[in-house]
């Protein structure tokens, strides 16, 4: 089986954390204000929200990873449709408390691209490409 079913992010306060990505159009079951855990349900995949702290103790209890502040190494990315859109939510992005670490511009590999982090750092690309094709559950079709 090849595919990514979850993506877990360590965040430090998951209440601030759930609201922010509600604020961005994630959309959870979730009710309560500071769970243990919280889920988003996004097409083709989901995005979890855990304690950063618990998250390195479930890797290793007895060790846990060594948890570090900066750049990590790894981004994710929400690829769309119109370069009307990638502006829209960085403007949606920009409103919740997201900073902009590149607002979007025209790529060298032709397509439409910037970058925001979430309130725990992590990197996002919001990116266009005239090229790009989605299927029916709008994951990016890559040949």
């Amino acid at each position: 089986m090849n595919r990514i079913n979850l993506i877990a992010l360590g965040v430090k306060d998951i209440g601030r954390a759930m609201k922010f990505y509600k604020d961005i159009g994630f959309k959870t079951y979730e009710e309560a204000d500071n769970p243990p855990i919280v889920f988003f349900d996004k097409d083709g995949t989901k995005l979890e929200l855990f304690s950063l702290k618990a998250l390195a103790k479930d890797i290793n209890p007895t060790n846990p990873p060594v948890i570090n502040t900066g750049f990590s190494g790894i981004t994710l990315a929400i690829n769309f449709k119109t370069k009307v859109e990638v502006d829209e939510f960085v403007k949606l992005v920009e409103s919740a408390g997201g900073p902009i670490a590149k607002y979007p511009e025209p790529t060298d590999w032709g397509g439409y691209s910037g970058y925001f982090q979430d309130l725990d750092g992590y990197y996002w690309e919001v990116a266009y490409g005239d090229s790009w094709k989605f299927d029916d559950n709008n994951m990016l079709v890559i040949e």
